[in-house]
């Protein structure tokens, strides 16, 4: 990408970075109060029927997800102009939706530094490997790939793995403050959750925050998921990898109905948010609508974002993503040239 479209495509979305406290504000009385209110509700809900109480629990995840945005936008620095505001309601709303706000930070800085680039994976990204790769791999590394994959695993398992232990624990590398946020969110959950098992017992506190948070985690996981694999996602080795590039053509647009699109938090403009994270939530549609170059990048919906579900590997040579049944010849060959 030239330096005249890259300069011309951060003017056009400069405007758009800076926060509105008033848009701020708004946003958290129209997210968190709401929140509690669903939840309370599918609590009350367990006198009545308990398909009630889950379908509740499901209004709840919709803002628990419009909470994650919001929590999101803070490890961004882009929810608040003040560092320290940021902070608060990111490690505030980090406990409402079970992550650890300087670990995300940290690990999320570092997926949009390297976003596409196929020498710096294996950081706040989705696993992938490329066809050569999965072709080279043990069999024991091809299972543990496939079972990644699979959607039972990758949306099933993939949402209480991220809350109960990947967010549960720092890196080795840690800072101190880092760690002593993680312990700080880690010790606030302890209590919250243990007083409210104390008031309203343990079973109807699983039913209600168990169904909450798994149609959430989920839901998040596959946000993450389909717009950053779709069939002709950018993918480049260091030497050619390129920041805009990566933004771009690595990050799709995902149009949604306006209803999810609200509870998204606008998310679904992912490849805007790829090239500037400075830009909140709510500016996100302005931008993309406001910047011609940035209506060009991959738009997928719901019908087509399924699609990505058989997107295994990545072609380096062809860049594209191919299935599995795609390339069982090579398998086949490289077990020939082994024998």
């Amino acid at each position: 990408m030239s330096r005249e479209k890259t300069a011309q495509l951060r003017k056009f979305v400069a405007p758009f970075e800076k926060a509105d406290v008033k848009a701020s504000v708004r946003q958290l009385v129209n997210t968190i109060p709401p929140f509690i209110l669903a939840w309370f509700l599918a609590y009350q809900a367990l006198d009545v029927s308990i398909w009630l109480t889950i379908a509740l629990s499901t209004v709840a995840a919709a803002f628990v997800i419009r909470t994650f945005i919001i929590f999101h936008d803070c490890t961004h620095g882009s929810f608040f102009k003040n560092k320290k505001a940021n902070a608060i309601v990111g490690t505030i709303t980090g406990i409402m939706t079970l992550f650890a706000y300087e670990k995300w930070k940290r690990e999320h800085s570092i997926h949009h530094a390297s976003s596409g680039n196929l020498d710096k994976r294996g950081v706040g990204d989705i696993w992938v490997m490329t066809i050569e790769e999965y072709v080279e791999a043990s069999k024991w590394e091809r299972f543990k790939y496939r079972m990644y994959r699979n959607p039972l695993v990758m949306f099933g398992v993939g949402p209480l793995f991220l809350v109960l232990i990947s967010s549960r624990f720092n890196r080795k590398d840690a800072r101190k403050k880092e760690r002593n946020n993680t312990y700080l969110i880690n010790i606030s959950l302890v209590v919250i959750y243990s007083l409210l098992i104390l008031a309203i017992g343990w079973q109807a506190f699983l039913i209600v925050q168990g169904t909450t948070m798994f149609v959430a985690g989920a839901f998040g996981i596959w946000l993450f998921y389909v717009q950053h694999t779709f069939e002709d996602s950018y993918f480049e080795d260091e030497n050619e990898w390129d920041y805009v590039k990566a933004a771009i053509e690595g990050s799709s647009y995902y149009q949604l109905p306006k209803v999810l699109q609200w509870v998204t938090g606008n998310i679904g403009f992912h490849h805007v948010h790829h090239l500037s994270p400075r830009v909140p939530n709510y500016n996100l549609e302005k931008a993309h609508v406001s910047s011609p170059p940035l209506q060009q990048a991959t738009t997928i919906d719901i019908k087509s974002s399924l699609k990505s579900l058989s997107y295994k590997l990545y072609d380096a040579p062809n860049k594209t993503f191919v299935t599995f049944g795609d390339i069982k010849h090579l398998l086949s060959e490289s077990k020939t040239v082994e024998q």
